[in-house]
């Protein structure tokens, strides 16, 4: 392939978003992002990844640490080694997927990813989204612990987290139809169809 195609997925927790880019990427045969970027930024910044883990799709406030010591090309030169704020680690973040993005086509979940590349020529971004008894059943198969009255407030309480992160960092809301190129109710037509959907949009869109 001659040309990195990216491939943003912004989703309701509970709607099968992360499944659905696994499944993707693989048909794909494209790079697979969601929280394995917390351990590249790790990497990349020298930064524990407890720091990202704190701040990941939180909206900006402040962590402090001890960080006397710790220096990296990522910080600017008046950072304060004794406060990390949320907004160098969404930088940091950001600046991981812009490098991937460069290096080869990728699927990226979350994260902003939409906002970060949206100079990038050859993007697609979409948000999936599913009826709320799926989304219960989801995460009740996911967290074997969790009552089933907490199920809904657990679902309520994420997308809120989600929609703080994204809205505070870009100029677009989350989960509006207008913020995105495709929006997809995955209990509509099943995760595979769903697949197989995008699947297909892509392989138009980009003539591949």
């Amino acid at each position: 392939m001659d040309k990195h195609i990216i491939i943003n997925i912004g989703r309701q927790y509970g709607s099968g978003g992360r499944l659905i880019g696994e499944k993707l990427a693989k048909k794909l045969g494209f790079s697979y992002y969601d929280k394995e970027l917390i351990n590249i930024a790790s990497k990349e910044s020298g930064l524990g990844k407890e720091f990202f883990e704190e701040a990941d799709e939180k909206k900006g406030h402040g962590i402090f640490s001890n960080l006397l010591g710790i220096r990296s090309n990522f910080f600017p030169d008046d950072f304060s080694y004794n406060y990390l704020s949320n907004e160098t680690l969404f930088k940091i973040q950001s600046d991981v997927i812009r490098e991937l993005a460069s290096q080869k086509s990728c699927i990226f979940v979350g994260r902003c990813a939409d906002y970060i590349l949206r100079e990038h020529p050859n993007c697609i971004n979409i948000f999936i989204t599913a009826d709320i008894k799926d989304r219960k059943k989801r995460i009740l198969q996911r967290m074997k612990d969790l009552p089933e009255d907490k199920a809904e407030d657990m679902l309520e309480k994420t997308d809120k987290k989600r929609s703080s992160y994204y809205n505070y960092y870009t100029n677009k809301l989350w989960g509006v139809a207008g913020s995105y190129d495709l929006c997809i109710n995955s209990s509509f037509m099943g995760v595979d169809q769903t697949v197989e959907l995008i699947y297909n949009t892509v392989k138009e869109r980009f003539n591949i």
